[in-house]
């Protein structure tokens, strides 16, 4: 007779905690955490951005320099000059070129670290949003 008390119990409780949000708010209870499902390496932190491949914003260039706009560098004047509006701290690159992930054309080696770059619309002169990459 315990053994069922003890097991109606246990199914009460079951029951208690299924209970979904809205219920819980609906009773004055704060909402309860997301329920962490998936394995370890589902939740591992990636080292680029999700997307299809690495450079899901834009595409892969090799940059002459890649400075941070805001620091009273060249590229602070290139974008008042060109009249560009980007809030400061992000990444511009400059005497930018398409990299060629295949390895043929003239954009095949690039002699510093490729990045990825979001606004590419300035023909190379200056590129907004670039962030680092590794290809290789």
């Amino acid at each position: 007779m315990k053994f069922a008390s003890v097991l109606a119990l246990a199914v009460a409780a079951t029951v208690v905690s299924a209970e979904t949000n809205a219920e819980r708010l609906a009773r004055g209870l704060p909402p309860l955490a997301p329920a962490r499902r998936g394995t370890p390496v589902a939740r591992a932190k990636r080292s680029w951005p999700s997307g299809t491949g690495q450079c899901s914003g834009g595409s892969i260039q090799c940059c002459d320099t890649v400075t941070t706009y805001g620091k009273g560098g060249d590229v602070d004047e290139l974008v008042s000059f060109m009249g560009i509006n980007i809030p400061g701290g992000t990444r511009c690159g400059t005497g930018c070129s398409p990299i060629s992930i295949i390895g043929g054309g003239s954009g095949s080696s690039c002699k510093t670290q490729p990045v990825c770059c979001e606004d590419n619309s300035y023909n190379g002169i200056i590129n907004v949003g670039c962030s680092p990459m590794n290809i290789w």
